[in-house]
């Protein structure tokens, strides 16, 4: 949100507050004109707390203070409009006003207070998320991007999925990840890998090595875990490699434990899913010795959808999975902004608004490269006759 939405935001809170000002106020004229003309039997007297309680929902501290000092101050005018302030039944019934009030304004305070260290927490967190998850270009390359990151934890704007991408010379190198568990807890996993990709993004000539790289990075991560933690074997992260060159339609893709990408193709939609995936990172030590690297067809107008497990196992009211590949072919000819809006929104509609795990979405789609830099590229490929997705 910009500072200028902030700004509009907290001018409507204003307005919004001061107009609901005038429900207590006339609550307390409507009460103390009601009790005037009532019998000396009936004392609405005591519903002025009315006033302080409704204003608490609302104000601040300061105004049900000021609220609940008019409130008592109506009591003793009606006191002493029917026969004296010294009265027992008058005298009770202030001393009581007067203690709710105050009761109001201490519940306004805590509740204040609480919901500043919310604000300050949430602040962390999306500075934590700008640090951890970098907005993604718009384009990179002959690449057209779109992502959205959907918290499970209200409270937190960030939590254990991931993705990341590297240009690298004439190619994009793109990773997607899934750490066990969600929220807070899962950040420090979720750093550490996207670090490591980052940095051996740029240092390993082929897709195998780089993930060779980010699994020994989050097995030396995961091992300085404490004995103590009896869960500590059994963390890990599914992730997803995948590198598009620039001047050729063969890109690869590693899969470790995650879900298979969605190629879009003049209409239709299907899986890109490797035939001997590995298992996730950081199985100290029980990946294989080699990563099998599948390969694919991607041309120029070719959009691939990646996503975590929160998508696929998002469950509706009658605990149903969400039909990703389904729902998806109702938008192939979106470009990738709009196709994550539709999945984000279609998603948490699905899900009743409440997702059971962490979130991510990110929509790639190719365009032509132009002719002149493809000439003078020396790494033109042909498509792999063999590709089963070609």
């Amino acid at each position: 949100m910009s500072l200028g939405q902030r700004l509009a935001h907290l001018r409507q809170l204003w307005q919004s507050s001061h107009a609901l000002v005038a429900i207590p106020l006339v609550l307390i004229a409507a009460i103390i004109l009601a009790d005037l003309r009532s019998p000396e039997s009936v004392h609405l007297g005591p519903l002025l707390v009315v006033a302080p309680a409704i204003t608490a929902s609302f104000g601040g501290y300061r105004l049900t203070g000021l609220i609940g000092v008019l409130a008592v101050g109506a009591q003793v005018l009606l006191a002493v409009l029917q026969g004296g302030v010294a009265t027992t039944n008058h005298i009770s019934q202030i001393i009581a006003l007067t203690i709710l009030s105050v009761f109001a304004v201490i519940v306004c305070l805590i509740r204040d207070r609480r919901t500043a260290e919310l604000a300050q927490v949430r602040s962390v967190s999306e500075a934590a998320q700008r640090a951890l998850l970098r907005p993604l270009p718009d384009r990179l390359g002959p690449l057209h991007l779109a992502s959205s990151y959907l918290a499970a934890e209200k409270e937190a704007c960030i939590g254990g999925d991931l993705y990341a991408v590297a240009r690298t010379g004439d190619r994009t190198r793109v990773i997607v990840g899934d750490v066990r568990g969600k929220g807070l807890a899962a950040i420090g996993e979720a750093a550490t890998l996207l670090g490591s990709f980052q940095e051996a993004a740029h240092h390993h000539a082929t897709l195998p090595a780089l993930a060779e790289a980010t699994d020994r990075s989050v097995c030396r991560y995961l091992t300085g875990f404490p004995q103590a933690d009896e869960e500590a074997q059994e963390h890990f992260i599914t992730a997803l490699l995948l590198e598009i060159p620039d001047h050729s339609p063969v890109s690869r893709v590693i899969h470790c434990g995650h879900p298979p990408p969605l190629l879009i193709r003049r209409g239709h939609v299907k899986p890109v899913a490797s035939s001997h995936p590995a298992p996730p990172l950081g199985m100290s030590g029980l990946g294989p010795e080699t990563y099998d690297t599948h390969t694919f067809s991607f041309h120029p107008g070719d959009t691939l959808l990646l996503y975590t497990d929160g998508v696929m196992e998002a469950r509706d009211r009658s605990r149903a999975f969400y039909p990703l590949q389904e729902r998806v072919a109702q938008w192939t000819q979106n470009n990738p902004k709009t196709l994550v809006q539709c999945v984000e929104k279609d998603l948490l509609a699905h899900a009743d608004g409440a997702l059971g795990d962490d979130a991510a979405i990110l929509a790639i789609q190719r365009t032509l490269v132009p002719r002149t830099r493809l000439h003078a590229s020396p790494l033109v490929h042909s498509a792999d006759p063999h590709d089963p997705t070609g």
